[in-house]
């Protein structure tokens, strides 16, 4: 038995909307993140660089030495801070060996260089400039070094730092849910599609209605005018074969008429002619009764009611057998097929079962999967050999010449089945006969 391979479920347009949406999000909030932070960085220690350089020009501006060449202490600053010890600025000036320095230094000084950083009092990270300059009265050139702790720089920083990723966070879940609204709304039409769609297939409506948007409206009238098509060609099929069927009667009676008259020899060489004749015709005509549901979305025909009805008259034309049907379908059961075809299929099959069955046969159901429902229909018969099971399919195959009939129900069957994407399994029944096994479709709920 052939197994159905499961479709690959594909995401939504919703989830692939989202997704991407979130992806680039994701993108421009941790860039932000890390950039944004550093632009502050880098605007900070720029800003606190000139300060420093202002500081280094005051400095610069009172550096003086005396007679003898050797540094005056400068007067006092305009920032308190070089006055209060470990205040977080610094000054140190040097000149041929001799050093001075800030008081805010007091016992410490300036250490590092700047591969590795400077270090100051208590461990202190200083942002630091330096400068080098002669005066008149000395050989030797001055340095002058102006010294930040940056320690609070980049705590303002870091805080500064948590804030936006706060803030990129609770603005990429609100741009991220604005965007799902946006997706939602956007939507709406292709929800509002598949509900008239539900009410097409339920048989509600013929075609579909409403106001589409201009991109899907195309899609909405060719799905009208494929609908009406689909129909109209169908009438017009079922009616030619119906046609057919009543005009090609009469002619083919006459002339089995007209070959029973003739001589035995003659008619031993008409007859298989005329059969073969007939066998075409009943063949072709009921290939056009494949065409399937008048309304292909919203055909449904209740299985149990159509097995009663085929198995009443199934009594009648065989009540010399005595063979008893036992229908154990749900009355409720429902398949997505239409009613006269699925009198072709499981009629065929019953009456099999009526011509080869010793004294019963048993109709029954399965689950097949979401989509599909499985029909069994086994008889106590002498079945057919293992290796008979797919030749008794094709057409015009009869395993017993005897018994009436043309070969071509059991293929009907399997081509009408596969018209409805079902299939037809052929088996060993319990009870001794055949088991047949009817793959159709479930109505969509």
């Amino acid at each position: 038995m052939a197994i159905k391979v499961p479709e690959r479920q594909l995401p939504s347009l919703r989830s692939r909307l989202l997704l991407a949406a979130a992806v680039w999000l994701l993108g421009i909030t941790i860039s932000a993140g890390y950039i944004v932070p550093s632009f502050i960085k880098h605007y900070l220690v720029d800003q606190e660089n000139q300060q420093l350089f202002l500081y280094l020009d005051e400095l610069t501006a009172q550096t003086e030495v005396d007679h003898s060449g050797t540094l005056l202490p400068p007067k006092s600053l305009a920032n308190p801070r070089f006055q209060q010890p470990y205040s977080g600025l610094y000054w140190t000036m040097s000149l041929n060996g001799t050093e001075l320095r800030s008081r805010s230094l007091w016992d410490t000084q300036i250490t590092g260089n700047s591969q590795t950083g400077f270090i100051g009092p208590n461990h202190q990270s200083l942002l630091v400039v330096h400068r080098q300059f002669r005066l008149p009265e000395t050989d030797h050139p001055v340095e002058l070094t102006i010294a930040a702790n940056q320690d609070v720089l980049l705590d303002t920083l870091q805080q500064l730092t948590h804030r936006l990723w706060f803030i990129l966070a609770v603005m990429a879940v609100g741009v991220l849910m604005l965007i799902w609204l946006q997706v939602s709304w956007s939507l709406l039409p292709l929800k509002r599609l598949q509900i008239d769609l539900k009410q097409v297939r339920e048989g509600n409506d013929s075609e579909l209605t409403g106001a589409y948007p201009a991109e899907i409206r195309p899609v909405v009238d060719d799905l009208n005018a494929l609908l009406f098509h689909y129909q109209e060609l169908l009438e017009r099929a079922r009616n030619h074969a119906g046609n057919l069927s009543h005009a090609l009667k009469t002619p083919i009676a006459v002339l089995y008429n007209e070959v029973d008259n003739l001589q035995p020899e003659e008619q031993a060489r008409l007859t298989p002619s005329l059969q073969q004749l007939q066998q075409q015709i009943n063949y072709h005509l009921g290939r056009a009764r494949m065409a399937g549901a008048v309304n292909i979305l919203s055909t449904r025909t209740a299985a149990s009611t159509r097995v009663d009805a085929i198995s009443m008259a199934m009594d009648k034309v065989y009540a010399y057998r005595h063979v008893i049907l036992v229908n154990e379908l749900a009355s409720d059961l429902m398949i997505a097929v239409e009613k006269s075809d699925l009198d072709e299929l499981i009629g065929n099959l019953i009456e099999n079962g009526y011509k080869w069955a010793h004294s019963l046969i048993r109709v029954h159901h399965s689950e097949c999967d979401t989509k599909f429902i499985r029909i069994i229909i086994e008889d106590d018969g002498p079945g057919i050999e293992d290796d008979a099971y797919q030749n008794v399919l094709k057409r015009g195959v009869r395993l017993d010449e005897t018994t009436p009939g043309t070969g071509l129900g059991l293929n009907i069957v399997n081509e009408l089945a596969h018209s409805y994407r079902g299939e037809l399994f052929l088996s060993r029944s319990v009870l001794g006969g055949l088991k047949a096994e009817l793959i159709l479709p479930k109505p969509r709920n």
